[in-house]
This record gives structure tokens, C-alpha cells and sequence, in this order.
């Protein structure tokens, strides 16, 4: 298997998930899955913050993501949603993706996200991408549009055959990442995964970044500042006290760190220690 969904606990996963609908290889299950995974496991870095490499092993990501509230960042989601929906019987293709997010610069292949097959459609597929992140799947073709809870996401096609997934905002329609269906295998996301992980440019190694999306909310924790931002309103900003940390990681993201962990993060990211 390509995904290695042989390894994986299937049961252990779909619990995480709180699934206990059908797991057959459908489209009805393949939104299912994607939203649950969604809503149940939240996009972070905190590994890297804690000076900690990322494995993307099975193994690894089953222990992490199943066996303890944790999270992860786009390929160790990906990956492992990967690895779930090949052990049901999906056709599953990994693709590699340029973030633009507003960026005056071409930045480099550094995000995953999946073609999944069913009934000889293709899906754009990512669990993975955090709070702008889609809900569910959307078609894999220009000019694409769906509604997820408050949300409008969009596939357009450049020039020279790129698709741009967007996003729409209060000032119309925002790019949120650019891709082609060059297909990737695990080892690709190895190379990108040591970059994104270690290279002093990446940006995830600079601050704890950890973000959650849902049908009517999108949250960010970025630093020690949480934004929670709806559809027609200003965003709310505060800062996150050091003593409140913890508490906001469960609640609003739902992570919870053991003591030693908690206390490396507060020394290393917030207390300036």
C-alpha cells in the first residue's frame, strides 16, 4: 500500500473521529471522514517548538494524532487521512502545493494535499491546511465552487493549467494555495517535511502556530495571539497570558500537553526564559 493504511489502527482512528457511520468507499463516507477529521484533529507545530523532530511514519502519527489530543501540521494530517482512506478502499493521489497566502514572492512546493477518486470523479482533498482549510472535499476541477458551513471555497485555473484553491473574504476572493496534479509519494513529503521543519526561513520553526477551522469559526493561535474570526464581523484578537495557555490549547483547540511539555513550551515560547 502506498499510504501504509495497513498499519493503521482503523479503529482507534474512526474513534478519534467519533465516526460511527458506514465506511464504505463512497462519497457520502469520503465527506464524512474529511469533516470529521477536521473538526476533530487541529493543525499545529508545537513538535517543532519543542525542539523535537517531525516523523511522518505511521507509527508515529498514529501514536501522536490517535493515542493522545494532539495534532499535526499538513503532512502528518494529510498522511495519515491518507493512510485511513486507502485501508477503506479509496484511490488516493498525493499532490504538492505553493502557499500564496497574500505572498508577493513564488514560494516552494511545501504543501500537501490528496486527489481522492470515487465513482470516477476526482476530489481535492486536505484535512490539513488549518483554519482557512477546507470542510470537506470539493471537485477536483476549474471552476469548482461549494458552500461549507459559512464558508465559500472556489477552484480556478491559471494560464498555464496551475489551480489556484480560493478562499472568499470580505474583499473577495483570496488564494489560499496553487497546485498542479504532478503526483507525490510518501518519500517527496520527507524531503519537504525536513525542510518546512528545520530550514531557518520556514516559518514553523519561528513560533507556535496552531489553528482549527469549523463550520462558523476559524481559529488561529499564533504566538501567544488567539484570533477567532467569523464571516461579517471583525476578527477577535487578544493575547494569550502565559497562564492561560494550557487552558486555551484544550478548549479552543482541544490539545492537551503533558506537564513536562507545558512547561518546555512556556520556557522556550512564552516566558522568554
Amino acid at each position: 500500500m502506498t499510504w501504509s493504511g495497513e498499519e493503521l489502527d482503523l479503529k482507534a482512528y474512526l474513534a478519534r473521529l467519533g465516526h460511527t457511520g458506514a465506511t464504505k468507499p463512497d462519497l457520502d463516507t469520503l465527506r464524512t471522514l474529511h469533516r470529521e477529521h477536521v473538526a476533530a484533529i487541529p493543525f499545529e507545530n508545537l513538535e517543532m517548538m519543542l525542539g523535537r523532530p517531525v516523523p511522518l511514519d505511521l507509527p508515529a502519527l498514529r501514536e501522536k494524532m490517535l493515542h493522545k489530543r494532539r495534532g499535526g501540521y499538513c503532512y502528518e494530517q494529510n498522511l495519515l487521512f491518507a493512510a485511513a482512506l486507502e485501508r477503506l478502499g479509496f484511490a488516493v493521489t498525493g499532490l504538492g502545493a505553493r502557499v500564496r497566502g497574500g505572498a508577493s514572492v513564488t514560494r516552494a512546493v511545501t504543501h500537501m494535499l490528496l486527489k481522492v477518486e470515487v465513482d470516477g470523479e476526482a476530489f481535492h482533498c486536505d484535512a490539513g491546511f488549518g483554519a482557512d482549510g477546507l470542510l470537506e472535499p470539493i471537485p477536483l476541477r476549474a471552476g469548482a465552487e461549494t458552500q461549507q458551513g459559512e464558508w465559500r471555497y472556489r477552484i480556478q485555473q491559471e494560464a498555464d493549467g496551475v489551480l489556484v484553491l480560493q478562499t472568499e473574504g470580505s474583499d473577495g476572493w483570496f488564494d489560499l494555495y496553487a497546485y498542479t496534479l504532478e503526483r507525490r509519494l510518501p518519500v517527496d513529503y520527507v524531503v519537504m517535511n525536513h525542510y518546512t521543519s528545520t530550514h531557518p526561513r520556514s516559518s514553523f520553526i519561528r513560533r507556535p502556530v496552531v489553528q482549527k477551522a469549523a463550520p462558523e469559526v476559524r481559529r488561529r493561535l499564533v504566538g501567544d495571539q488567539l484570533t477567532v474570526a467569523r464571516p461579517g464581523r471583525a476578527a477577535d484578537e487578544r493575547s494569550v497570558p502565559v497562564g492561560e495557555l494550557m487552558d486555551v490549547l484544550d478548549r479552543e483547540f482541544g490539545i492537551e500537553l503533558d506537564a513536562d511539555d507545558s512547561a518546555e513550551l512556556i520556557r522556550v515560547h512564552y516566558a522568554g526564559a
